[in-house]
Formats: structure tokens, C-alpha cells, sequence
């Protein structure tokens, strides 16, 4: 199981509940995991594509094609500067 629990204003009018727990079978990449479970995590997918979403697996900051794995915590919080495109200094 990958709890994610999300973060920040923006995001949190995106999802029904703050901390969200997901069943994983196998290794996969954070933006694939995300992709997945759309039901769940709709309009942050729009969000990655855009690449306005800080991610950290484990209270590391990582990329969208970091591995998620089994009885990892992610974190999810908006980043966007009018200045930047999104968050490109950690998602080129």
C-alpha cells in the first residue's frame, strides 16, 4: 500500500481527502502510479502534465519518473511560479 497525502490549497480543492492510501503490486514510476488511478487523482494528473506538482517519495524531493514502490508515503504539493513554467527545476 502508498499513502499520498496532499498538500496546499490548490490541491486540496482537487481531491476529496487529504491522505489517500492505494494498493500497489509492483514497482512503478510516480507519474505512471498517478496516471493509474485517475478516479482518484483526476485533475492532480492535469497538474503533473504541467509540471506545477512537487513530489517527494518518502520526504525526498523526486522527479515524475522516480520509482514508487509497496509502503512508500508520498507527498504532493503545488509549485508554480508565473516567472517558470511549473516546477521545471526538478521536473524538466
Amino acid at each position: 500500500m502508498v499513502i499520498v497525502r496532499v498538500f496546499g490549497q490548490t490541491l486540496l480543492a482537487c481531491v476529496e481527502d487529504p491522505e489517500i492510501e492505494c494498493d500497489l503490486s509492483e514497482p512503478v514510476k510516480v507519474r505512471d502510479f498517478l496516471e493509474s488511478h485517475q478516479d482518484q487523482f483526476g485533475e492532480l494528473v492535469e497538474l503533473m502534465k504541467k509540471s506545477e506538482l512537487m513530489i517527494a517519495i518518502n520526504q525526498k524531493i523526486v522527479t515524475y519518473d522516480a520509482i514508487v514502490k509497496d509502503g512508500d508515503s508520498i507527498k504532493l504539493t503545488h509549485q508554480f511560479n508565473p516567472e517558470h513554467d511549473g516546477a521545471l527545476w526538478h521536473n524538466p
